[in-house]
C-alpha cells in the first residue's frame, strides 16, 4: 500500500484538517502498519496552490493532481491509500480510481459519513466543496470539479452510504432521484452494522471491477474521534466500526481506501490520531500477502 498525504483543508470551515497528512506521516503511520506485517511507504503529500483565489480553485487544483497519481500506484499493482485533508479529496481520489478501472469496468463505493456530501452549487448553504464530492463524483455540480479525470463518473447504483445523520434536503433529494442507498443511523441501530456493512458490500462490489471505501472520521461518534470539524453526535462507536470493516478487506476487489476529515488541532489526547493506523490496519490486514505479492 502506498500513502498519498492531501495536505489540504481548504474546501472545510475550519482548514486545519489539512495538517492531517503531516502529523500522520511524522508519528510513523507507515512504520506501525509494516510493523505490523502490512507493508506501506509513503508515496507523496500534495498541497493546495497557495496562489488559488478560492477554496473551489484550490481544491481543483489539488483533485486534478490526485486524479493523475492514483492511477499509477494501482497500475503497479500497489493499493492507494489517501489520507486527507478535507472530504473534498474524494473528488481526486475516485475520479482517479474510476478512470485507472476503467477498462475493466465500474468502481463502486462504500461512503461513511454523517454527511450525505451531496451538495451542488444551487443547493449548497455554505458553499463548502467538502459538501460536495459525492455530487461531484455522480457528474453533478461545479463543472470544474465534475470535469476532472476526464469526466469520470460514479454508478448511483453501485455507492452506498452508511452513517449519515445530518443534511439538508437538496442534497437527500438528488441522491433519492439518483437511486443511491444511504443508510442512517436509525437503521444501522435497527439491523446493526455488520448487516449493513454486508449489504454495502454487496451494492459496491457486485459485478464492478473494484470498489473503494472513503471514511470521514465524523461518521464515528464524538466520543471516539473527537479531533474532526463537524462532529455530529450519535455516530458509530469505534468498537462497532473496526469489526464491521473486517469482511471488506478479505475482499481482493478493493481497489482503494480514503480517510479524511481529521484534524489534529482538535483532537483530544491524540485519541482520534490514533484511531486512524487502528482503522486501517482492520481494513488491510488481510491483504497482507497481496502487498507482498505486488511490492
Amino acid at each position: 500500500m502506498e500513502f498519498v498525504g492531501i495536505a489540504c483543508g481548504t474546501g472545510a470551515p475550519d482548514p486545519g484538517c489539512g495538517d492531517a497528512p503531516e502529523t500522520l506521516r511524522r508519528n510513523g503511520i507507515a512504520e506501525m502498519l509494516t510493523a505490523r506485517g502490512i507493508p506501506a511507504l509513503w508515496n507523496a503529500t500534495l498541497y493546495a496552490d497557495p496562489a488559488a483565489t478560492d477554496p473551489c480553485s484550490a481544491v481543483s487544483g489539488i483533485c486534478e493532481r490526485l486524479a493523475l497519481r492514483v492511477p499509477d500506484i494501482v497500475s503497479r499493482g500497489a493499493l492507494p491509500v489517501v489520507l486527507g485533508g478535507d472530504h473534498s479529496c474524494a473528488i481526486g481520489t475516485w475520479k482517479g480510481i474510476a478512470q485507472a478501472l476503467a477498462p475493466r469496468g465500474s468502481l463502486g463505493l462504500i461512503w461513511i459519513d454523517a454527511h450525505m456530501d451531496a451538495h451542488t452549487l444551487e443547493t449548497t448553504p455554505s458553499g463548502r466543496p467538502h459538501g460536495m464530492p459525492l455530487a461531484c463524483l455522480l457528474g453533478y455540480g461545479a463543472p470544474d470539479l465534475v470535469t476532472i479525470g476526464a469526466g469520470a463518473r460514479l454508478d448511483p447504483e453501485k455507492v452506498c452510504l452508511i452513517g449519515v445523520r445530518s443534511f439538508e434536503a437538496g442534497e437527500a433529494g438528488l441522491l433519492r432521484r439518483l437511486g443511491v442507498r444511504v443508510i442512517r443511523m436509525p437503521e444501522i441501530r435497527r439491523r446493526g452494522l455488520a448487516a449493513v456493512m454486508h449489504e454495502a458490500l454487496g451494492i459496491a462490489a457486485a459485478g464492478a471491477a473494484g470498489f473503494g471505501v472513503t471514511l470521514d472520521l465524523d461518521a464515528l461518534d464524538p466520543r471516539d474521534a473527537p479531533g474532526v470539524g463537524s462532529p455530529v453526535a450519535g455516530g458509530i462507536r469505534a468498537h462497532e466500526l473496526l469489526p464491521a470493516l473486517e469482511p471488506l478487506a478479505r475482499n481482493t476487489a478493493l481497489a482503494g481506501v480514503e480517510i479524511v476529515e481529521y484534524n489534529p488541532h482538535l483532537d483530544r489526547d491524540g485519541k482520534t490520531g490514533a484511531l486512524v493506523p487502528e482503522l486501517l490496519a482492520v481494513m488491510l490486514g488481510a491483504r497482507r500477502g497481496v502487498q507482498r505479492r505486488a511490492a
